[in-house]
């Protein structure tokens, strides 16, 4: 089973998340794996300039203030999907 590199569990499947956002020249940047409560949480809690500016790794993105509260909730849950 393939890992979320943010929140750290197995989940049936991943995409690929651009560390900085295509829309701000991450279009062949570095990627990471993450699941897609993760990859939908991330663009509904940070705008694309936090993320190319202060959060465009995974150390920085697992220790945002703004995601704490998620993170601590989504690795206590077997959730595949989520829907805002």
């Amino acid at each position: 089973m393939p890992l979320c590199e943010l929140c750290e569990r197995e989940v049936e499947r991943t995409s690929k998340h651009h560390l900085v956002p295509k829309s701000k020249g991450g279009r062949y940047g570095a990627t990471v794996n993450l699941c897609q409560p993760c990859h939908k949480s991330l663009h509904h809690l940070l705008s694309n300039t936090e993320l190319a500016k202060k959060y465009n790794s995974v150390e920085l993105l697992q220790s945002a203030p703004e995601l704490q509260t998620y993170l601590e909730w989504i690795r206590k849950r077997k959730i595949e999907r989520i829907n805002f």
